[in-house]
């Protein structure tokens, strides 16, 4: 874990389409912005594409605007995180929320990144989401990453 007075982390836990999925997400202050690692297990196995279907995998990543992981529908679960976070309304590819797509090596993966977007601070209360399919950082305004199939709310370290 992280040594520093702002930190945060996130829970991660799958909705009903993936319930395996659960991990860690720790989000850090460093000289210049904000360090993230995340730690995922029970991704679903990577599925190419077809003519009429998106893969599954590598995974969307972002912030959401809202600190809420609930399933009111089940064919499109965590719609209660809203979308991404994006407090300088910037088109999608460079919201503050915007993060690299998470790969899955049997299931598993970690990460770590490191952004000058947003300070803990900013973050603590909203949510972060993992989406089926990959984001291609131009369809506007969510990257076209497919059904959230995973979530977790931002809290601070204390």
């Amino acid at each position: 874990m992280f040594k520093n007075d702002k930190t945060a982390l996130a829970v991660i836990k799958g909705g009903n389409l993936y319930p395996n999925i659960n991990g860690i997400v720790y989000f850090c202050e460093v000289p210049g912005g904000t360090e993230i690692k995340a730690t995922i297990c029970g991704l679903p196995p990577y599925k190419p594409a077809t003519s009429t279907t998106q893969p599954a995998g590598p995974f969307g990543f972002h912030i959401h605007e809202y600190g809420i992981c609930e399933i009111t529908d089940s064919n499109n679960p965590f719609q209660s995180a809203g979308g991404h976070y994006n407090p300088t309304n910037q088109p999608h590819g460079n919201h503050s929320g915007d993060l690299p797509v998470i790969f899955s090596n049997s299931g598993y993966s970690m990460m770590r990144v490191f952004t000058d977007k947003f300070t803990v601070d900013d973050i603590i209360g909203k949510s972060i989401l993992i989406h089926e399919n990959p984001d291609d950082y131009r369809t506007q305004p969510a990257g076209n990453s497919g059904k959230r199939i995973a979530c977790g709310v931002i809290c601070r370290v204390e």
